[in-house]
């Protein structure tokens, strides 16, 4: 049975143009296409959250008081091991806390605060490249610091 070379190229093209597009279609058709490619019993396809810039839940000072004190207390008993000097837990405890209550967290954190006002001082660029009044940077900063915090 001799199949001379125009049959084979057609029937090249047929199964190029008409039979694969067909085949590919049809299973697109039934199985989703590539949104559930990969999926299985054990695939997870969802969706990840956005990453944005959210705050941080506050946290209730009760459990952090006890998360502090239990570490102060897991690293006393490290160090009376080790023959290290002993820590007062309370003291600690007292004056780690009394520093959290201060100030908000964004206000102690220099290196934000400089990344901050440097974004002021590039909006300021800006601002004068627009011909608008250019903002107070430290007063900017210091507004930016209090909203981060919260």
């Amino acid at each position: 049975m001799a199949i001379s070379v125009g049959t084979k190229a057609v029937a090249l093209l047929v199964f190029a143009f008409v039979v694969a597009p067909a085949i590919g279609f049809g299973l697109k058709r039934l199985t989703g296409g590539w949104n559930s490619y990969g999926g299985g019993t054990f695939a997870i396809l969802k969706e990840e959250p956005p990453r944005g810039r959210e705050a941080p839940a506050p946290v209730d000072p009760a459990i952090q008081a006890a998360e502090v004190r239990q570490m102060l207390e897991a690293k006393a008993a490290r160090r009376r091991e080790s023959g290290g000097p002993e820590i007062d837990v309370e003291a600690e405890s007292a004056r780690l806390l009394a520093a959290t209550a201060e100030a908000p967290p964004a206000a102690r954190d220099e290196a934000l605060r400089a990344e901050v006002r440097q974004l002021v001082v590039a909006r300021n660029e800006r601002r004068l490249r627009q011909g608008l009044e250019p903002l107070d940077v430290e007063a900017e900063t210091a507004r930016q610091l209090a909203e981060l915090a919260g």
